[in-house]
């Protein structure tokens, strides 16, 4: 069968003027295609996505709520919780949707659309992570000065960069992605409208978009590593030099919770997007994938309030409590 051929129950569409057929609409295979396996998946990620976005909600509740939360730490901390509720709520509902209707399929245009939103928050989350890196250089080796350093307005702005950041990035990412030729087949093995899932479709050679993949990869995955470990290179650098052991391990506990974040998101990011094309593996990624997605912002309200005593001083305060054991 010729690569740009149809596959039974896929829909196309006449180029006109051209002797090509593209597809006006892609089918997610998902997980699984056993009815039973499907309805334990549902209940399994539903409950996956609305802790995710209950302990994020929680986080955003509580930092606006308590004013002894209202600093740099914290702005950045809800900003976080907002774009793990967003690029989460980008892909489960329709998965979850998925594992019980019979109909797996979505428009080329919400592909574009999923594809989009997804890659701007996510790439903006990892700008975010250095901004917050940043703040935690500043407040331990600058901490007298932390207030004057990083004033609101500088706040500001380097919140709106980051999401200026993202969202450019994503949509070179997603209109390099969408504007290859698709004629068949549609069917993308993945629970979401992935770049390199769908790519893996197109009907001809992707080298120059892999590159020019790679290359914006290494400015929204490999800099922003750099820049964090650049910061807690100085960061480790000031901690070893308080005399006071516990003054010592409160200065490390501070970062303890960004650094966890850091590598539960970056890790798997780095292999879907750093990988060459030729170990492309649909079952690997939708896995790794998941974590990334749906397991990091389930895990960062964890990782934030468990190692917080400023979070569980204000939980126990909004719900009637005035001190935490």
């Amino acid at each position: 069968m010729d690569e740009c051929d149809s596959l039974p129950g896929s829909t196309m569409w006449m180029i006109p003027g051209q002797n090509q057929t593209r597809v006006s609409e892609f089918i997610l295979l998902g997980f699984s295609s056993d009815p039973t396996t499907n309805h334990i998946l549902f209940i399994v990620f539903l409950l996956i996505y609305l802790s995710s976005v209950m302990g994020n909600g929680l986080i955003i509740l509580l930092i606006c709520l308590d004013t002894h939360l209202h600093t740099p730490m914290y702005f950045f901390l809800c900003i976080l919780a907002m774009l793990d509720m967003g690029y989460v709520t980008t892909t489960m509902p329709q998965m979850l949707v998925h594992l019980l209707a019979h109909s797996h399929t979505i428009s080329f245009a919400g592909c574009w659309m999923q594809m989009y939103v997804f890659g701007a928050l996510a790439t903006t989350e990892c700008t975010l992570f250095v901004v917050m890196a940043y703040d935690r250089y500043v407040a331990i080796c600058y901490p007298l000065r932390y207030t004057v350093i990083l004033n609101w307005g500088l706040c500001v702005r380097l919140a709106s960069g980051s999401l200026v950041c993202g969202f450019l990035s994503a949509l070179l990412h997603t209109f390099f992605t969408m504007s290859l030729p698709y004629c068949g087949p549609n069917k993308v093995n993945h629970y979401f409208c992935e770049g390199p899932s769908v790519r893996s479709l197109a009907c001809m050679d992707t080298h120059l978009i892999e590159m020019v993949d790679l290359i914006l990869s290494v400015f929204v995955v490999v800099t922003p590593i750099s820049l964090i470990v650049a910061s807690y290179v100085h960061i480790a650098i000031a901690i070893l030099k308080i005399k006071s052991t516990q003054a010592r391990f409160k200065a490390f506990s501070t970062c303890a919770s960004h650094l966890t974040v850091v590598t539960l998101f970056y890790g798997p990011a780095s292999y879907i997007y750093m990988r060459p094309n030729s170990s492309y593996s649909p079952e690997r990624d939708k896995q790794i994938s998941l974590f990334y997605n749906a397991f990091t912002a389930l895990l960062n309200p964890v990782v934030y309030s468990l190692r917080n005593k400023d979070i569980k001083r204000a939980f126990l305060k909004v719900i009637g409590h005035n001190r935490v054991d």
